[in-house]
C-alpha cells in the first residue's frame, strides 16, 4: 500500500468495525469506526470535488484536534489534494506567511481560529474558499459549513461516484499529500514536501522497532499539524487496527490543555506520545500531588525513586542481581507507583519521547514509577521518525535503535563516515526523506544531497547501534581555537537539575570564553532566599539572588556535585541574568517549544556583547543588579 487512499481503504476494510476514533460528545468518549472512518471521507473528498478541487490544490487545515480534522486531511489527500496543517499557536502573521506562500485556494478552520482568518483576509487574494467546521450565526460571501460539503459530497457521490473513484485512483505514491513548515528557528519557515509513500514507508519503518495492538488506545496529546502526530498515531495506529483518542476541546486554549489529566483518566490509553516540555509538566503534577500528602509520603516517595534508579540503571544493563532492591520495588509498586498510575487510566504501558531531547534523569523518573517515557529522534524531513528507544530494546539516554529499511551515516565536515563513537553529523537516507522543500530548490539542494538527508542534528553510534543524538550540528558553541561543541545537553542540565534557572542558552562564536543568557525562577529564588530568612523586598535580595544562580552554575565544575559532567571550558564564564524569559510572545521561542537562537542573539546583542567586558565576570555586575531587582520586586507575587 503505497499511497495514503490505499491505505486508508485496505486498512478501513480489514478493521472496519473496530473504532479508530475516540471524541467526548455529550459528556462521553464515544467511537467511530474505521468503515464509518472511510464513508466520510469519501463524502468530503466528494465535496471539495463539488466546490471545484483540482488535483494538487494546496488546502489549508487550521483547528484543535477533532474528528473533522481526520476526514478533513483524509478527505484532502483522497481527492488527490495537498493538505496545509497549521498551527493553532500562530499568530495572524504568521498564518499569513504560510497560507501565502504554499498557495493556499482554501483553508479549512474551526471557530476558535475564524478571526485569526478575518484579521490578514484582505491579505489573502487567493484564498477563495472557507469552510467553517463549526455553524457561525452567519456566513460571509466565500464561506460555506463543512456540513454543507459533506451534503454536496453525498449528493456528488450518488450522481458522480465514478468521478470520486477515478480521482482517487490517479493519486501516485510520488504525490505529495502535505505541507507541512518548519517553524523557522533561523529563517523564513520552509514548506516541506511529503509524499504518500513517504507516510506509509515511514509507518513500515517504525514498525520495524515496536508492534501496536489492537487494543491499543492513545489520547493524541500532541498537535495533529506535526508529522510526528501523523506518522506515530494517526497512521501508524490505522495500519494495525488502534485508536486514537481527541482531548476534549475547550473555550481557550489553556482550558484544553487542563482537560488532558480528566481526558487520560477517561480514555485510559496504553500508549502516549509527548515531548519534553508535557514530561515535565507531568512530573510536576506527580511531585505536587506527593508534597500535598505531607513530608513523610514525600520522603518515603523519594527513597523509592532512589532505590528505584539504583536498580534499573539504564534499563537495558537492570541490577538483576540485586536481589534486595527487587524485593523493595515491588512493595514500592503496590503502595505508590500503581496508585500514580492510575492517575493516567491504569493501563499506561510507556511513553514515545519525541521532539528536543529529553533529559535522561526525566528518563529514570518515568521508568521508576513503572511508565517507561523512551525517547524517540526524528525530524518532519524524515516523515519524521529515524530511531526510538522501545519496550524490547532500551537504553535510557540514548535515542534508540535505528527503524529498519533506512541508512544512517554519521560524517565528518568533510563528509567522511566516522566508525562507531565518533561524533558528527548524522545523514539518512531511505523513502521517509521529504521530496523537497515547497518552492525553494536552493534550500533543498542544500539539505538532501544525493539522496542523504542532511539533519543538522549531533551524534554518534555506540557498538551497540543505539544512536545518541548531542544537540545542534550548526548551531555549536565555537571556541577561539576551533574546538565545538553543542549547548543544548548543558542549558537543559542547567533548567532541569535546577530549582532557580527556568531557561539557559550559552553563547561562542569563536571567543575568549563562553557566557550564558540566564532566566531565573522568581519562586525557587524567594523560597532560597527565605530559607536564609531573607525576603525579595530586603537589600540583600539582590546579591544573594545572584550568589545563588552562580552557586548553580558552579555546581558543574570541580569540587561541584556535578563536576565532570561536561568539560568546564564550556560553562559560562560570565552571565547575564534576564528579567523575561523566552517565550512565544516575545519570538524568542517557536510553537514546538524551541529557543530561536538567531532571534536571541539579536534581541539581547548589547547584553551578550557586555558580557565580554573585565566585569562581566562577576554575576553580581550592574546589569544583572538591575534584572534581578525588576524580577524580584517589580514581579512580586508572580510565579515562574
Amino acid at each position: 500500500m503505497k499511497t495514503l487512499v490505499q491505505f486508508l481503504e485496505g486498512y478501513a476494510e480489514k478493521y472496519s468495525n473496530n473504532p479508530y476514533i475516540w471524541e467526548k460528545k455529550k459528556g462521553k468518549y464515544q467511537p467511530t469506526t474505521y468503515k464509518q472512518t472511510l464513508s466520510s471521507v469519501r463524502q468530503f473528498a466528494a465535496g471539495l470535488m463539488s466546490l471545484g478541487v483540482e488535483k494538487g490544490d494546496r488546502i489549508a487545515l487550521l483547528s484543535e484536534g477533532r474528528t473533522e480534522w481526520m476526514v478533513s486531511e483524509l478527505g484532502i489527500v483522497y481527492a488527490g489534494a495537498i493538505n496545509v496543517p497549521l498551527s493553532v499557536k500562530l499568530t495572524p502573521q504568521e498564518l499569513r506567511f504560510r497560507l501565502q506562500h504554499s498557495d493556499s485556494g482554501m483553508l479549512i478552520v474551526s471557530r476558535h481560529h475564524r478571526d485569526k482568518v478575518m484579521e490578514i483576509r484582505k491579505d489573502l487574494p487567493d484564498l477563495k474558499q472557507i469552510i467553517l467546521l463549526d455553524e457561525p450565526e452567519s456566513y460571509l460571501q466565500d464561506e460555506i459549513g463543512f456540513k454543507k460539503v459533506m451534503q454536496l459530497g453525498k449528493t456528488h457521490v450518488d450522481h458522480h461516484e465514478d468521478s470520486l473513484d477515478e480521482r482517487k485512483n490517479s493519486v501516485q505514491a510520488s504525490d505529495i499529500a502535505n505541507i507541512s513548515y518548519t517553524s523557522g528557528t533561523t529563517a523564513d519557515p520552509k514548506g516541506i514536501m511529503l509524499t504518500h509513500r513517504n507516510y506509509t514507508a515511514n509507518v513500515e519503518q517504525a514498525l520495524t522497532l515496536m508492534n501496536i495492538p489492537e487494543h491499543f488506545r492513545t489520547l493524541l496529546i500532541l498537535p495533529l499539524d506535526h508529522s510526528f502526530a501523523h506518522t506515530a498515531a494517526m497512521y501508524s495506529f490505522m495500519a494495525n487496527g488502534a485508536s486514537i483518542a481527541m482531548i476534549e476541546i475547550g473555550e481557550t486554549q489553556l482550558e484544553t490543555l487542563r482537560n488532558i489529566p480528566k481526558n487520560i483518566k477517561e480514555i485510559q490509553p496504553s500508549l502516549l506520545l509527548s515531548v519534553p516540555a508535557l514530561a515535565k509538566n507531568f512530573r510536576k503534577n506527580i511531585e505536587s500531588g506527593i508534597r500535598e500528602k505531607g513530608p513523610k509520603a514525600e520522603k518515603i516517595f523519594n527513597y523509592a525513586l532512589k532505590v528505584a534508579y539504583k536498580y534499573n540503571r539504564e534499563g537495558f544493563n537492570k541490577n538483576k542481581l540485586d536481589l534486595l532492591s527487587r524485593a523493595q520495588l515491588k512493595l514500592f509498586d503496590k503502595i505508590l507507583f500503581s496508585k500514580i498510575r492510575e492517575n493516567f487510566g491504569g493501563k499506561l504501558e510507556f511513553f514515545i519521547g519525541g521532539g528536543a531531547l529529553l533529559d535522561i534523569e526525566l528518563q529514570r523518573f518515568f521508568y521508576a514509577i513503572g511508565i517507561p517515557m523512551f525517547q524517540g529522534y526524528g525530524l518532519s524531513e524524515a516523515t519524521p521518525i529515524i530511531s526510538s528507544n522501545v519496550p524490547d530494546h532500551h537504553k535510557l539516554g540514548s535515542s534508540g535503535k535505528l527503524v529498519k529499511m533506512m541508512d544512517l551515516k554519521i560524517i565528518d565536515e568533510d563528509g567522511n563516515e566516522l566508525p562507531p563513537g565518533k561524533k558528527g553529523e548524522i545523514i539518512i537516507k531511505g523513502e521517509n526523506v521529504m521530496k523537497g522543500y515547497w518552492k525553494n530548490e536552493e534550500a533543498t539542494r542544500k539539505t538532501v544531497v544525493y539522496g542523504w538527508l542532511h539533519t543538522g542534528d549531533l551524534g554518534y553510534l555506540d557498538e551497540d547501534r543505539y544512536l545518541y543524538v548531542l544537540g545542534r550540528f550548526k548551531s555549536l558553541l565555537i571556541s577561539n581555537d576551533g574546538e565545538k561543541y553543542s549547548p543544548e545537553s548543558i542549558e537543559e542540565s542547567l533548567a532541569d537539575q535546577s530549582s532557580v534557572i527556568e531557561q539557559a542558552m550559552l553563547h561562542n562564536n569563536q571567543d575568549p570564553y563562553t557566557t550564558g543568557l540566564i532566566f531565573p525562577s522568581r519562586q525557587g529564588l524567594v523560597l532560597r532566599l527565605k530559607r536564609k530568612g531573607i525576603e525579595p523586598s530586603d537589600d540583600l535580595a539582590v546579591d544573594e539572588s545572584l550568589n545563588i544562580i552562580q552557586d548553580e552554575i558552579d555546581a558543574y565544575r570541580k569540587g561541584g556535585k556535578y563536576a565532570g559532567q561536561f568539560p568546564e571550558r564550556w560553562l559560562p564564564t560570565a552571565v547575564g541574568v534576564l528579567s523575561e524569559g523566552f517565550n512565544e510572545q516575545n519570538g524568542l521561542m517557536n510553537s514546538t517549544m524551541k529557543i530561536v537562537r538567531s532571534k536571541i542573539n539579536e534581541y539581547h546583542k548589547e547584553l551578550m556583547d557586555y558580557l565580554y567586558e573585565k566585569e562581566a565576570k562577576s554575576i553580581n555586575h550592574q546589569k544583572n543588579r538591575e534584572s534581578l531587582k525588576k524580577l524580584l520586586h517589580e514581579n512580586n507575587g508572580r510565579s515562574n
